[in-house]
């Protein structure tokens, strides 16, 4: 067998590896389409981790229960994650009296990094620090920003891969804002 493709062999069989140990036994479940990622879990209800928000404090999604929640998974070093920000702090100041709640976990960074980042980003949202990616795993994310619309029960409504713009935001959480 040719060099090149032993190589190519051994970097799919690295992948999947790399995979496997990102989701693990508790990974997400397939959906019944066959299809992957956040929008899969669209009405199951909305797992919660116990993990440190920027202050120190503990804090996680079921704290939130009574409110629209928009999560947002993200890093400081994520371009898209970024790019929506200022979008997500704009959501958050325009519908937080009509109930709703973003909540940011970073995934994977130290506290200095995430609270650099809210920092220079005037975040006032809550912000968590999901260090084993607790989130990210439960939540099927594929790459990062994901978003998940979570409603007052607890149950998901809308999951999303990737950057979302103020108008997609507003289109996943005005719904869900109006029914009470």
């Amino acid at each position: 067998m040719p060099r090149q493709s032993l190589g190519l062999i051994a970097a799919l069989v690295a992948i999947v590896f790399t995979v496997k140990a990102y989701f693990g036994a508790s990974g997400p479940p397939a959906s019944a389409m066959g299809g992957g990622g956040p929008a899969m879990l669209t009405g199951a209800p909305a797992q919660s981790y116990p993990i440190k928000a920027l202050d120190g404090t503990l804090d996680g999604l079921d704290r939130y229960r009574g409110h629209v929640v928009f999560v947002n998974l993200w890093a400081s070093w994520c371009a898209p994650c970024r790019s929506e920000t200022p979008d997500l702090e704009r959501l958050f100041e325009s519908e937080r009296a009509r109930g709703l709640v973003v909540l940011g976990i970073d995934q994977g960074e130290s506290s200095a990094a995430a609270g650099a980042f809210a920092r220079e980003m005037h975040l006032r949202y809550p912000i968590l620090l999901d260090e084993d990616q607790q989130y990210g795993r439960a939540y099927a994310a594929v790459g990062l920003p994901t978003s998940l619309v979570v409603d007052r029960s607890g149950h998901i409504v809308r999951g999303v891969d990737g950057q979302m713009t103020l108008a997609d935001m507003h289109s996943a959480v005005d719904p869900v804002l109006r029914a009470h």
